[in-house]
């Protein structure tokens, strides 16, 4: 007889919960994204003290003309945008996010949204917005990867923010050549024509948060904007993880 998968996975199945997981925990920790040190009980990714003073904030949602907004002026009519942290290289953030993206780090991304969630959850930011997007990925690299790292943020976003994600309300319609090493104006240009709201009825007159893990140029970002703008009524907002800077 085979055995059960949960079996397999935890030694202390069958004791009390609490006390399965405490020593589960004991011989198993997991360890903290940032400083390797053993998580608490409580703790999700990254500990608390790495949270607060290694993770980079913004604090973007308390300025309304905060640098991610400044990027899309006078380009695409935005209501309200913001990030959660600085992006730098070999930075806290950056680790993350390749955690997320190339080592299936999916409870990472779950943690992210759920973080920029709570920090928006606290000033009112999101109130007004209707619905979550993410920025799709082209099938095929979403097939490869198995998941999109942004709709993984927006779900833990929806947790916190109790907000619809409308995971299919645009598409990739194009394959893109990568972005990296293009100035703005090319990566403008590789990205025209690469989205398209495959669901204008549910969006119609509604107000929009799109989300995406890390703002650079903005032309990606910009690209999906327009697109959703152009359904009637359609407001937008945005909001990133990181920033580069």
């Amino acid at each position: 007889m085979s055995e059960n998968k949960d079996e397999k996975q935890s030694p202390f199945r069958g004791l009390g919960s609490d006390l399965a997981a405490g020593l589960t925990h004991l011989f198993y920790p997991r360890l903290c994204e940032g400083c390797s040190k053993p998580l608490l009980q409580e703790e999700e990714v990254l500990c608390l003290n790495c949270s607060i003073y290694n993770l980079p904030r913004t604090a973007y949602h308390h300025i309304h003309e905060n640098e991610t907004f400044m990027r899309f002026a006078g380009r695409v009519k935005v209501e309200k945008a913001t990030s959660l942290a600085y992006f730098t290289a070999e930075g806290l953030l950056q680790h993350l996010l390749h955690r997320l993206k190339y080592d299936n780090g999916k409870d990472i991304g779950d943690y992210l949204g759920k973080q920029l969630g709570y920090d928006l959850q606290q000033v009112g930011w999101a109130t007004g917005i209707d619905a979550i997007v993410p920025v799709p990925l082209h099938p095929k690299k979403e097939a490869i990867r198995g998941f999109n790292q942004a709709t993984i943020i927006a779900e833990g976003m929806s947790e916190v923010l109790d907000m619809p994600v409308y995971a299919n309300a645009v598409k990739r319609t194009r394959f893109t050549e990568t972005q990296t090493q293009k100035t703005r104006e090319e990566r403008m240009e590789n990205m025209q024509g690469a989205f398209g709201v495959t669901d204008t009825a549910t969006i119609s007159g509604k107000h929009i948060l799109l989300i995406d893990d890390v703002l650079t140029t903005g032309a990606t970002l910009e690209a999906c904007a327009l697109s959703l703008l152009a359904v009637e009524g359609v407001k937008l907002s945005i909001a990133t993880i990181g920033i580069a800077v």
